[in-house]
């Protein structure tokens, strides 16, 4: 169980990484020319940016502080978290008739649950 659970949060530090450095350092109007980042077109880039801050803080915030063994509930606490972000995701996208983006990141969603229940009550780190 506890590999499972490192492996999902790797997984999800990965996308929040991935998305994270996309909308931190890609201006806004190249993402909006994607179809997955629509939503940006109606954004501004400042809340565009700080999205891409808090998926950044995400990444480090589901690994480093179990890896370094301080506050390691903080990796519970950002998965809930993410659970947050990805139901404002899914509103978003489904506003947006993009149904396959909304399946997307019900997948995350159900992925950052697993390691918040996981590391809350199945599995915690001990500190």
């Amino acid at each position: 169980m506890d590999l499972a659970l490192w492996i999902a949060a790797g997984l999800l530090a990965l996308v929040a990484l991935t998305g994270g450095i996309t909308k931190t350092f890609v201006p806004k109007e190249k993402l909006a020319v994607h179809e997955g980042a629509r939503w940006t077109r109606d954004a501004s880039a400042g809340f565009v940016r700080t999205l891409g801050v808090l998926e950044l803080l995400a990444a480090v915030g589901l690994i480093l502080p179990a890896v370094l063994g301080i506050a390691p509930v903080m990796v519970a606490v950002t998965a809930a978290c993410w659970v947050l972000l990805m139901v404002g995701a899914m509103v978003t996208h489904g506003r947006l008739g993009q149904y396959r983006l909304v399946l997307l990141n019900v997948a995350y969603l159900a992925l950052a649950a697993f390691v918040a229940w996981g590391r809350f009550a199945a599995v915690p780190f001990t500190a």
